[in-house]
């Protein structure tokens, strides 16, 4: 949650950085807008309003024959008031008012359809939410006609909407009339077939189920013969049910072996009573003779066969009486499948002839209720009839007025304070949207992280906009502290403490290069340093410029001929600080600088001097930066704050590093800390100084360079260059 809150303040600065900065656009575009909201609601013609304040009355356009039937106009309340809407506005509707006010002739119209546009173009309806109230509003630039052509409209809309329900209510009545005609005509058809059924049935008067001579459709005949038929089905499903169960036993002792016959007889209903005392006869001597087995007489003795021929006769006779039970059993078998053949051949008989005096009776029910249901539609459809004519001839008001349009004395267009409220409203979210816009669109570098993501070098110092040459300042100068972060950030990114030869180049012109140059000159002689600053520009030199000496002897007359150093380097007002300005412009400038010359030149300087800064041309489009970035040990970009596209940028990188050159780091020039506050953390130094809190002493110097050499940083000799120039400016 915490970084989510974080993520959003970052956001919304980010935002507000963006409307500062463009805060100029978003005036312009808001000024210009609202001037021109103005500008239209001056010259807008005025136009006055007729009101007319009313309340849709729900009618029942379509005629309710049943009672389950839904009536289309009972839907909701704003479907209701759309269609209203649409009705309003509507040729039909607005086509009288035009006849009638002769608004042809009055707006001096060629036709009549143009005078409907017109009349359409100045119309507005509106509704009330979740209510039937509607107004209808007319404008126009006579207060007088814009209310009688509102009051028009409306009595045209309820005269239209009167014709409408009163034809639809006629055409409903016709065709209920012709409905019942058709419907009694029926009837009569289906009362002779009624007729004719219950003679051909035989049915004497129309009693029902019920017990009443209703006529109620569906009701069902009951007679005499239904109960024999249905008595009947009950004896033939006992017969059938009897002849299952009786070959169902039959079968399954059939099966059975005398033993298992024996064995059974006890769960028997036998017709011989003396079963029952043979099966327990059959029992003991079964008992007696396995105790004289088990007393140890054999099978053969002549005890235990005594007791054998005594049990085959008890099952002889055992056996014998199920046979005769099993012949019983066949005997009632074939009698029942007899019974139930005649109850069979009886019983269909009988339903065939009931199948046909049902049949005419079926043919006399049916007869019937078509008489009820015709009987039944036939009093809807004439109570219908009659409410729809009652209906036709009570004609409901289809709206009610609450409030007429009567002429105003102010007019109602154009509204000013809302035009000028929108206008006011569009200029801001244009300005806002330009300013959005232009700023996704702005490929430039607009922070430090834009550089070193891009570039993939450090940013060395954040140099604020409007910063003066430092020489030429008298006192107290919080500018002079950027520069002094730039000189301490260069000696500790420097990997080697002899590379003390460095060129500043930038991509385009016009982005600080040689101010910057001169600045970090004078503050690092002003920290102890012996400088030598190079107008190696030998296109547009401007160096001299800032020290205002002459540039007609300098760097090009050192490298075309055999003068020394001493000869063509100047001192400066400023202690340690020596310059060696362009020279004359030659035709081949990078001719001139790529030589053996310019080689030793450097090679001499950085002997003599703790440091050498060159000042070279812009290194795209010319390949002068290119042959000094070859020849220096380092490189400085300076890059102007919002001006060149990244890839410009990184065009500038990669030129450098193709020529062999090496990227200390970047200083981004121009920055306006008004406009772009994150970078007020990187300068804060001016409000933390004060002009009592100023550099330290001259004679502090030789004690701050023995700290930087100890930190491994160049530590030249303090003494002035073995062969002091003699060019001085004063």
């Amino acid at each position: 949650m915490r970084d989510t809150g974080n993520e959003l303040q970052q956001q919304a600065l980010d935002s507000w950085q963006v409307i500062r900065n463009r805060f100029g656009l978003i005036v312009l575009s808001f000024l210009l807008v609202f001037a021109t909201a103005a500008i239209i609601t001056y010259i807008m013609p005025r136009k006055y309003r007729g009101l007319v304040e009313m309340k849709i009355e729900r009618m029942q356009n379509k005629v309710q024959v049943f009672q389950h039937s839904t009536d289309d106009f009972m839907a909701p309340s704003d479907v209701v008031i759309k269609n209203e809407f649409e009705s309003i506005t509507k040729p039909e509707t607005l086509y009288p008012v035009v006849d009638k006010l002769e608004l042809e002739k009055r707006w001096s119209l060629p036709n009549r359809q143009s005078a409907l546009a017109k009349l359409r173009g100045n119309l507005d309806t509106q509704s009330s939410v979740r209510s039937d109230f509607v107004t209808i509003t007319f404008y126009d630039q006579d207060p007088a006609m814009a209310a009688e052509i509102a009051n028009a409209v409306s009595q045209s809309y309820m005269t239209r909407r009167v014709e409408v329900e009163s034809k639809q209510k006629q055409e409903a009545l016709d065709m209920l009339g012709k409905q019942i005609a058709e419907q009694e005509q029926l009837r009569d058809q289906a009362r002779l077939k009624m007729q004719e059924a219950r003679k051909k049935g035989g049915i004497v008067g129309e009693w029902f189920s019920n017990g009443s001579n209703s006529t109620t459709p569906g009701a069902n005949l009951r007679t005499t013969e239904d109960n024999m038929v249905m008595t009947r089905e009950q004896a033939l499903l006992q017969a059938d049910l009897e002849v299952q169960s009786l070959s169902a036993e039959i079968d399954q002792l059939s099966k059975l072996d005398g033993d298992q016959l024996v064995a059974r007889a006890s769960g028997l209903k036998l017709e011989n009573a003396n079963v029952t005392g043979m099966l327990g006869e059959l029992n003991s001597k079964q008992v007696a003779r396995e105790g004289l087995v088990n007393a140890g007489r054999g099978r053969n003795h002549p005890d235990v066969l005594g007791v054998d021929s005594e049990i085959a006769l008890q099952k002889k006779l055992i056996l014998e009486a199920v046979e005769a039970h099993l012949a019983a059993l066949q005997t009632r078998l074939d009698s029942a499948i007899k019974r139930r053949d005649v109850l069979k051949s009886s019983n269909e008989d009988a339903k065939k002839e009931l199948l046909d005096q049902g049949s005419a009776q079926n043919e006399y029910k049916t007869a019937a209720d078509d008489v009820a249901y015709i009987e039944n539609l036939l009093l809807q459809l004439k109570s219908s009839y009659f409410e729809t004519k009652a209906g036709l001839e009570l004609v409901k008001s289809p709206a009610t007025i609450y409030a007429v349009a009567t002429p105003e004395a102010k007019p109602a267009k154009p509204n000013v304070a809302l035009n000028l409220a929108l206008g006011g409203a569009l200029g801001l979210m244009l300005g806002f949207g330009l300013a959005f816009f232009l700023e996704y669109m702005d490929t430039s570098v607009k922070s430090l992280d834009d550089v070193e993501r891009f570039l993939g070098v450090p940013v060395l110092a954040v140099i604020p906009k409007d910063v003066a040459v430092l020489h030429r300042t008298s006192g107290f100068n919080p500018d002079a502290e950027a520069y002094r972060i730039l000189r301490t950030n260069i000696e500790f990114n420097r990997r080697n403490p002899d590379a003390n030869c460095i060129t500043v180049t930038s991509g385009g012109a016009g982005e600080g290069k040689s101010t910057t140059l001169c600045n970090l000159a004078y503050v690092c002689a002003q920290g102890g340093y012996s400088v030598l600053l190079i107008d190696a520009d030998l296109r547009r030199p401007r160096m001299h410029t800032l020290f205002d000496v002459s540039n007609a002897v300098g760097l090009t007359n050192f490298l075309t001929t055999n003068v020394q150093l001493e000869e063509v380097v100047v001192r400066t007002p400023v202690e340690n600080l020596y310059f060696l300005p362009s020279g004359m412009l030659p035709a081949d400038s990078a001719g001139v600088l790529n030589s053996q010359r310019m080689t030793d030149l450097i090679a001499e300087a950085k002997s003599r001097f703790d440091l050498v800064l060159i000042d070279s041309p812009p290194i795209l489009g010319v390949s002068d930066a290119s042959v000094l970035s070859n020849e220096a040990d380092l490189t400085l970009i300076v890059v102007q704050h919002r001006k060149l596209p990244r890839h410009m940028l990184m065009r500038v990188k990669q030129t450098v590093e193709n020529v062999g050159g090496t990227v200390l780091g970047v200083v981004l020039n121009n920055v306006d800390l008004r406009s772009d506050s994150q970078y007020q953390y990187y300068t804060s130094y001016y409000t933390y100084y004060s002009p009592n809190n100023t550099a330290a002493p001259a004679g502090n110097k030789p004690e701050k360079r023995k700290k930087q050499a100890a930190a491994g940083h160049v530590a030249h000799t303090n003494a002035v260059p073995s062969n002091t120039p003699r060019g001085d400016l004063f």
